[in-house]
């Protein structure tokens, strides 16, 4: 998978004086049937989260409040996204390694999953990231 794969995607937006409202389905703002949601709130300022990547797991990653960034590496590209919007997301394909840093104070980042939580999908070491990588292009 490239980096170029991962993309900000656009959700509905309904406009109102008493305060807008977005939503996301799954297999049609995203391209996959949500199977879990998380969220990570209260992260320290100058904190990060991720370094790791997903050997299937596909994510769609909101600013549900605040700002952060999010940083893709496919093992030959990085690719730095800023999330500030509630109606935005990134769509994040598998064999991904994410890095989410520059939190603002009271972000709340929320992540959509194509998958329930599994420990054996993720590679939390880089240089065995590099080597699934190599291996599975060759």
């Amino acid at each position: 998978m490239s980096v170029e794969n991962c993309k900000i995607i656009q959700l509905p937006k309904i406009s109102d004086p008493r305060g807008n409202l977005s939503f996301i389905e799954g297999e049609k703002h995203i391209p996959f049937d949500i199977k879990r949601v998380y969220y990570l709130y209260d992260v320290p300022g100058g904190s990060d989260r991720g370094s790791h990547a997903h050997r299937t797991l596909q994510q769609f990653i909101v600013a549900m409040s605040g700002s952060f960034d999010v940083v893709l590496d496919d093992g030959t590209e990085k690719k730095r996204f800023h999330l500030n919007r509630s109606y935005y997301g990134l769509y994040v394909c598998p064999m991904m390694w994410r890095d989410l840093d520059n939190f603002s104070s009271g972000a709340v980042c929320m992540v959509l999953a194509s998958t329930r939580y599994d420990e054996f999908d993720y590679i939390r070491d880089y240089d065995q990231f590099l080597a699934t990588v190599k291996k599975t292009e060759g």
